[in-house]
């Protein structure tokens, strides 16, 4: 497990301790000590105490603003009205399901999620290989063979090269991995796209959206070194709700999904990047690269959100070091 992925945990167990400790003040409150929760447990105690303080502050800072968003967090409807506090296991996002943090009212039937983000912002680190059927994972539509065709004429040569030589770093492999391995991939798995969306026109970007952001209603929290950003996903309108006589202090209006992928190109001199362009202001990118510095038959994606429906609720607090 890298230090990224340590930190992004550390951060999650970090938040979920702040929830607990400032809502226990007012309200019933338990944790579920899953095997998520014990795994992000032990990330959080192999950082060093300087990062501890920080994710403290951090996960302060959020905490505080969003008991003002959401009043059911504090608020119960009776003794067993218990708020319940649990760590999502990894499995859950290759289903589009992002949160990371779940706060749940069982009796209410209510539930919000926090997805937490520790120094990056991608949406998804998804993966493309000659075994993955990206159509399938994302949107419930397999591959064609024609795009696994394509495909495997890249990955079938790493495979080689891997089998002969696991040792084999991509710059020695390769005279351009831009060209040579990075485009012709992209470029099948743009036309595939392309393709999943003409069987389904209706549905296709609304769907692909909500796998890559996520299908459920959540809180986004972005931490970096000096600033805490939180935005609000509120696509199905689960987010900001009152309870008894408590309205929220801020008002979260729903935003909408698209309706279609208007276009699907490369950035401009970037072999290894696509751009697509949604109605509604989605703009979502997927850039391919390495995972690794040895040649392997796989390849990984950045996907980040470039921009999103103009009234998506976004706020920035600045933390004094």
């Amino acid at each position: 497990m890298g230090s990224q992925v340590i930190n992004g945990k550390a951060f999650e167990y970090s938040l979920l301790c702040k929830f607990y400790d400032r809502l226990n003040l007012v309200t019933n409150v338990s944790i579920i000590e899953n095997e998520p929760f014990k795994r992000v447990k032990e990330c959080y105690a192999k950082v060093s105490e300087t990062e501890k303080d920080n994710f403290k502050i951090a996960a302060s800072f959020a905490v505080n603003f969003l008991i003002d968003l959401e009043p059911r967090l504090s608020i119960g409807i009776n003794e067993k009205d218990i708020l319940v506090l649990e760590i999502a296991s990894d499995s859950a996002g290759k289903e589009g399901d992002v949160r990371d943090v779940l706060l749940i009212r069982a009796f209410q039937k209510w539930e919000i999620g926090i997805s937490a983000k520790n120094n990056h912002r991608a949406l998804k680190h998804s993966r493309l290989s000659t075994n993955l059927d990206f159509g399938q994972e994302w949107l419930q539509t397999p591959c064609s063979e024609n795009y696994f065709e394509e495909i495997n004429e890249v990955f079938g040569m790493l495979a080689s090269i891997r089998k002969n030589d696991n040792t084999k770093i991509w710059n020695d492999a390769f005279e351009d991995v831009f060209a040579q391995i990075y485009k012709p991939v992209l470029t099948a798995f743009k036309n595939e796209m392309l393709r999943l969306q003409n069987l389904d026109p209706e549905n296709f970007a609304s769907k692909l959206v909500q796998y890559l952001v996520g299908k459920n209603d959540f809180y986004k929290i972005l931490k970096s070194k000096r600033k805490v950003e939180i935005q609000a996903f509120n696509l199905n309108g689960t987010l900001n709700l009152a309870v008894k006589s408590k309205k929220p202090e801020l008002k979260i209006t729903k935003i909408q999904l698209p309706k279609r992928l208007i276009e699907l190109v490369f950035k401009k001199g970037h072999d290894n990047t696509l751009i697509a362009y949604f109605d509604e202001g989605w703009q979502i990118s997927f850039r391919l690269h390495t995972a690794k510095s040895t040649v392997e038959p796989s390849l990984k994606f950045d996907v980040n959100l470039i921009s999103a429906p103009y009234n998506l609720f976004s706020h920035h607090m600045l933390i004094k070091q």
